[in-house]
Order: C-alpha cells, then sequence, then structure tokens
C-alpha cells in the first residue's frame, strides 16, 4: 500500500512517495526512447556504411573488367502483355554492346558507343538512333564496363530484404534511378562475387521489365566488328527511335 506522506519541496511544492515514483518512471522512459532513438540511427548508419561499401565492390568488379560476355533472359509484363526473350550479350569498353536475340525470334540490338541499331532478320528495313538520344532500358549496360558507380546511378541505394533473391546467398539492391524517366525502382541481384545477376525495373505505370544473366564470361578477346552493324543486301538503314 502506497503511503501519501507529504515533505516540503525545494521550490515550496509538495511531492510525494507516488510522486516521485511515477516521475522516476517518465524519466526512464524518455531515457529509454532516447537509447533506442539512438540506436535505431547507428544501425540505420552502419546499414548506409554497409551498402556504400557493398556498392563499392560491385564497381570495382566491373571497373576493373574490359569484356563482358553472359547468356540473358528478358521478360516484360505490363498492359496486358507478357513476353518472354533470351539470346547472348556481349560488352566491351567502351561503351559497346550487342544483343542477339534468339527466342522466340532473332533480333539483333547493337552499339559501338556512338550509334546504335535494332535489327530483324528478313526485315526490310533496319533502324539507327544516335547513343545520346537512345531511351532504351538496355542502353545504361553499355556504360557498365569501366564507369561503374552505383551510389551516382541510383539516389537511395539500399538493401532489399524484402526481395527474395532467385539464387540463395545473392543480395537485393534497390535504388530509384537519376536519369531514367518514367522508372520507379530499380532491383539488382547481386551474386556473392559481386556479379550482377539481374536486373529489375520497374516502371511508374506499373510494367515491369527484368533482365537475367548466366554463364557470365569476363575479359575474352571480342573484335571491334561484333559491334558495328552490316547492313545485308537490300536492307535499308533509316533514322528512327529505337525500340522493342
Amino acid at each position: 500500500m502506497l503511503v501519501l506522506e507529504t515533505s516540503l519541496g525545494q521550490h515550496g511544492g509538495r511531492t510525494t512517495p507516488l510522486n516521485s515514483y511515477m516521475n522516476t518512471r517518465v524519466v526512464r522512459a524518455f531515457l529509454a526512447a532516447g537509447m533506442l532513438l539512438l540506436v535505431f540511427c547507428r544501425v540505420a548508419l552502419a546499414a548506409q556504411q554497409d551498402v556504400t561499401a557493398f556498392a563499392r565492390e560491385v564497381d570495382r568488379h566491373y571497373n576493373e573488367m574490359r569484356s563482358f560476355e553472359a547468356e540473358f533472359t528478358e521478360s516484360y509484363r505490363g498492359a496486358g502483355i507478357e513476353r518472354n526473350e533470351s539470346g547472348t550479350l556481349w560488352l566491351k569498353r567502351p561503351g559497346k554492346m550487342r544483343w542477339e536475340y534468339r527466342q522466340p525470334k532473332a533480333k539483333l540490338f547493337i552499339s559501338d558507343g556512338k550509334n546504335a541499331w535494332f535489327y530483324v532478320p528478313g526485315e526490310r528495313q533496319a533502324r539507327k538512333t544516335s547513343v545520346k538520344k537512345l531511351e532504351d532500358l538496355r542502353s545504361p549496360l553499355q556504360y557498365l564496363l569501366g564507369h561503374t558507380k552505383l551510389e551516382k546511378e541510383f539516389a537511395g541505394l539500399s538493401f532489399a530484404p524484402d526481395v527474395k533473391p532467385a539464387q540463395a546467398g545473392d543480395v537485393i539492391l534497390r535504388g530509384f534511378p537519376r536519369n531514367m524517366q518514367g522508372i520507379q525502382e530499380v532491383l539488382l541481384e547481386i551474386t556473392p562475387e559481386y556479379q550482377i545477376a539481374r536486373i529489375t525495373v520497374i516502371e511508374v505505370d506499373g510494367a515491369v521489365t527484368e533482365y537475367g544473366f548466366s554463364h557470365q564470361k569476363e575479359n575474352l578477346q571480342i573484335a571491334d566488328s561484333e559491334f558495328r552493324f552490316a547492313a545485308p543486301p537490300g536492307t535499308e538503314v533509316i533514322e528512327a527511335d529505337i525500340g522493342q
């Protein structure tokens, strides 16, 4: 039973053991809340430092690379459309890339670092545009080798523990691209070897494009001619926007 015995306070106020008990609890609650806030801030800072260190390892891996080859899958879901394709990708410094689609039909998307071409075998026309005018989800990959800096390309780069990786042991990064219009966020799946295994691009309209990379090979000898388009006889090359 609490005793309501009173005594004279420092400023003439009256305190009781009950008031003293309640005041102590309030002070302890504030101290606990402050300590928790401090812990959360430190955890958030540590997490960001970990993301920065992890991203730098990915940067280092690709910045030391001269060329790259991988089998790729590409899927698109949006506006009631679903498309799945696959083929082989080659990248080479500086800014060269070649996407050779095989399934479900042959297509070629190629860039020499200055111009880009899109061609479907059997068609009478091939499309060409300047890389500077290129607005394509594949185009940022041409600068992957030698110029990678994830925290420069993506705002708010963070780990995404809420997204399950395709392979156990991989890590998912979430970022918001600084220079791509109409994109809500990008997810990068990174292997323990700091290779990019999957890129998921989520657009503001809800459309999702996903690129998966397997059988990756690095620093191969690839001729520059593989990144220049030679139009087949009878094929007209026109200046036009490039897309699927």
